[in-house]
């Protein structure tokens, strides 16, 4: 009998180590309880205090999938964000918020803008590896 290299849970662990996230938040804390939520389920993370500091961080590294706070002082999540979307090789990488305002206006903006999803601060660490897996098996 033939058997599979990798089992099951080796291939799945394997998919989710080749899978890089950016995390942009102005919020140490917040950026990381984020990074630490993510690098114990085997993501390599890397993280941006601001927005200019994310795009200058996108010249050098392509996420899978990037999660961004709305409210930062030198541009917003959504002005970071749609600068993103003009980016022909990262235009179509799923964009989640991070955000502790739950109104509607944000969540249309977001979602307007091209964001993939919506997470409320504070972070609950199912709901995190539940939404990250969703964008990044699906």
């Amino acid at each position: 009998m033939i058997r599979h290299p990798l089992n099951n849970a080796e291939r799945e662990e394997s998919l989710v180590l080749s899978k890089h996230i950016l995390v942009v938040d102005d919020e140490p804390a917040y950026l990381r309880t984020m990074s630490q939520i993510l690098k114990g389920k085997g993501y390599d993370v890397r993280e941006a205090l601001s927005g200019n500091e994310a795009l200058k961080t996108l010249q050098k590294f392509e996420p899978d999938l990037i999660l961004l706070d709305v409210r930062m002082p030198d541009m917003n999540g959504f002005d970071l964000l749609d600068r993103i979307k003009q980016l022909p090789h990262l235009a179509s990488k799923p964009v989640i918020f991070v955000s502790g305002m739950d109104d509607f206006h944000a969540r249309k903006v977001a979602k307007d803008l091209g964001a993939v999803d919506y997470l409320l601060k504070p972070l609950d660490e199912r709901e995190v590896n539940s939404v990250v897996e969703k964008y990044l098996h699906d």
